[in-house]
């Protein structure tokens, strides 16, 4: 019998699971689906790589197959909240594979794509709605879809979504869906902020956790280089010349950099692609999907890939940019070691990004075992790059890349934050013509 069987989940959904390889439960999901069926809210806490969609999707899709009645036009029954688009499309083809023939509909909607054929899908009602705030507030504006009827919402990956400010669109859609429902909350990371958002949306819930919040898998292995900002591309190269047939994800922390980086890696021989803010949807997609047949071995990225990436080949991730926001390196380094494998996450370490190594450490209590280089002294933390390059520092030359033109901090993924609209759209807006839609 499938262990699923015994959680409580129907015998045809896991004849499904089993059809598809998986007959064991992780630990989030043994915890969690017990709980979630008897109707509680649950604020779930795991690691990345650990089954959080099974922990919160089976159940979803096995109470609602007992309804047996279609979902009204527009209405849905359940809503699942995902900060980015990549994030979305994973959960939702989970979903689809949860259920394999069943009757429920599952639709997307996020942005970066036309809004006319996702209009069109929500007519017939929807049973599961797994969407980016920013286009479901846009749908929500052009009355295609309602939330009267939701039985269920989910808030995946909510730490990111405050990281990106979307606490703000999630006060325009909570209103709108009915208080008596169950609510989801999951992550890897418990940020201050998620004590809040618990207790301003969640009812009593039970709280899951299967490891320390912040805590990385046990079966990566971390290093660290300390090293001058303008010797990164050598070193980069230098390492993944000795596992090309690796696939591999580099982490840039801005989307004109993670573009550079690709096309130099391209020069070198290197089957490269990238993703990030400025790349349409179909170009993400289509990026994603040639990393992950192996056409492309070396994916260049912004945080928009640090979750919605799973890929249980990728052996290495690199940081070549550390983060601002010290649990967005828990979440990139979660795209190796995914589904009990063994990966490698390498990270480079300038001395104007001591601090943010720092606040990594200290969040994952350890010290990252060096690799390379020396760690940075206080003297030499102190001197921050000048705007037009990264100064003689670690044996380095001045490689004029600075951080010239970057204005505001972006949020994670790459995208502007909360309320800094380009001053051109802000324009636009005072003159009438209307605030530009979301892209989420």
């Amino acid at each position: 019998m499938n262990k699923f069987e015994s959680l409580g989940i129907s015998p045809k959904i896991a004849e499904k699971l089993t059809e598809n390889g998986i007959t064991d439960p992780t630990p989030i999901q043994e915890e969690a689906i017990p709980i979630i069926l008897t109707g509680r809210d649950v604020m779930g806490l795991a690691q990345t790589g650990t089954g959080k969609t099974a922990a919160f999707g089976l159940p979803m899709i096995h109470n609602l197959i007992k309804i047996g009645t279609k979902p009204a036009p527009r209405t849905v029954r359940g809503l699942i909240l995902a900060p980015t688009r990549e994030l979305a499309k994973q959960i939702c083809d989970n979903l689809k594979m949860f259920q394999g023939g069943g009757h429920l509909k599952i639709n997307m909607v996020v942005g970066g794509v036309s809004i006319n054929p996702q209009k069109k899908a929500l007519e017939r009602g929807t049973d599961i709605l797994v969407a980016t705030p920013g286009r479901l507030i846009d749908l929500l504006q052009q009355k295609a879809v309602v939330l009267g009827d939701a039985k269920y919402l989910v808030l995946d990956e909510a730490d990111q979504m405050l990281d990106m400010g979307f606490i703000h669109a999630l006060r325009q859609i909570a209103p709108l869906l009915p208080k008596e429902r169950q609510t989801l909350c999951f992550s890897a990371t418990m940020p201050k902020l998620m004590e809040e958002l618990a207790a301003t949306y969640l009812d009593h819930p039970r709280r899951v956790q299967v490891a320390a919040p912040g805590k990385t898998a046990d079966k990566i292995t971390q290093s660290v280089h300390y090293i001058a900002k303008a010797a990164k591309n050598d070193l980069l190269i230098e390492l993944m010349d000795k596992h090309r047939d690796d696939l591999a994800l580099v982490f840039c922390r801005t989307k004109h950099g993670a573009e550079k980086l690709m096309k130099l890696l391209d020069s070198k021989g290197f089957a490269a692609g990238s993703i990030h803010g400025n790349k349409s949807q179909n170009h993400r997609d289509r990026s994603l999907a040639q990393f992950k047949s192996g056409q492309l071995r070396v994916l260049v990225a912004t945080d928009v890939a640090a979750r919605g990436i799973d890929i249980p080949g990728v052996g290495f991730v690199y940081n070549y940019d550390l983060p601002n926001v010290p649990e967005s390196y828990v979440h990139r380094i979660g795209r190796t070691a995914r589904a009990g494998r063994e990966g490698e996450a390498i990270a480079f370490c300038a001395p104007d990004e001591m601090g943010e190594l720092k606040d990594i450490e200290k969040m994952l209590k350890i010290t990252i075992p060096v690799a390379g280089g020396r760690r940075w002294s206080p003297s030499e933390e102190e001197k921050k790059p000048a705007r037009g390059g990264g100064g003689n520092r670690g044996g380095g030359r001045p490689n004029g890349g600075g951080r010239r033109g970057q204005g505001k901090p972006k949020a994670a993924g790459g995208e502007a934050p909360s309320g800094g609209a380009p001053k051109r759209k802000r324009n636009r807006r005072r003159r009438g013509q209307g605030p530009a839609s979301a892209a989420a």
